[in-house]
């Protein structure tokens, strides 16, 4: 199936930049193991290479590289939790900006780590309203 049919909504609301580089790697992925989970982790991968999560869709990294210490490891999968998104590796500064955009309260007195999982939970919020708002366009 090729992946700009199964873009996820938060690439869906993305750049078109990030739409192609989902879609190609999944595409490429769906031809190595075939349609399934694998396939969409590959492109997530791929994306979170150049892409970070923001709220409800991926913008460009100002860097290019692995997101979090899961996706610097490289070789097979581990069951080590990702930053889901989240550029882990960017210095604090950044993420406090971004977490700035994000709303997130008290984020002047939080570490890198705690930054990071406010991000998170910031992001999985505005996936879940947007995730909503397409639902009631939907129904009309």
């Amino acid at each position: 199936m090729p992946g700009r049919e199964v873009l996820p909504s938060t690439v869906r609301r993305s750049s078109d930049k990030a739409q192609r580089t989902w879609a190609k790697t999944h595409d490429s992925a769906v031809e190595t193991y075939g349609e399934g989970e694998r396939s969409h982790r590959t492109a997530f991968a791929a994306l979170k290479h150049s892409f970070e999560k923001v709220g409800d869709h991926w913008e460009p990294k100002g860097r290019k590289g692995p997101s979090d210490p899961q996706a610097a490891g490289g070789g097979p999968a581990r069951r080590t939790p990702t930053a889901s998104g989240v550029d882990a590796n960017a210095p604090k500064a950044h993420l406090l900006e971004v977490a700035k955009r994000l709303e997130v309260r008290g984020r002047s007195r939080m570490t890198k780590a705690e930054l990071v999982g406010a991000i998170q939970k910031a992001n999985n919020r505005r996936t879940a309203e947007a995730r909503e708002r397409e639902k009631g366009r939907r129904r009309r």
